[in-house]
């Protein structure tokens, strides 16, 4: 299939699970979809797509955390991003590890450093804040306050 094909199959396909589509330029489109119909559209286009996964981002805007899931058909030169939108309180969203293995250390970072809680994911333990960091503080969140009065934290975290 070529791009205007694949874009029409997704935005037909999953007509009631996409809040937005934004097709920036030839090389990439943004597809904002509901949370709860991640797994399938994500599965879809790994899968049925043959897109490779690239990586995830997450971001908190203050009002609800964005997570950027971004896949790639090579054969086609076309970035496909993922946006699902977690409004707070409620920040949990299904695990994509059960898709792809790929999923699995990035969804421990988002995890770690911004709290959002993936559902079904196999292990959800520390991947780059030390042992001694509080349990419930989100060193990428707007809110973060330091917990460490002995902390120098000029370069980072």
């Amino acid at each position: 299939m070529n791009r205007e094909e694949i874009l029409k199959d997704i935005q037909g396909r999953f007509k009631g699970d996409i809040i937005d589509f934004f097709d920036k330029s030839p090389k990439r489109v943004y597809i904002e979809i509901k949370p709860e119909s991640l797994v399938k559209i994500a599965s879809f286009v790994f899968k049925d797509l043959g897109a490779r996964f690239n990586i995830a981002s997450g971001v908190d805007t203050r009002f609800h955390m964005e997570i950027l899931y971004h896949f790639t058909i090579e054969e086609i030169n076309l970035l496909i991003s993922l946006r699902v939108k977690l409004f707070k309180p409620n920040l949990e969203v299904d695990s994509l590890s059960g898709v792809f293995e790929g999923a699995n250390w990035i969804e421990r970072e988002i995890h770690e450093l911004l709290g959002i809680n993936f559902k079904g994911h196999p292990d959800l333990r520390r991947l780059l804040l030390s042992d001694d960091w509080p349990e419930g503080v989100y060193p990428l969140r707007c809110d973060y306050q330091e917990w460490d009065k002995d902390a120098v934290r000029d370069r980072g975290v």
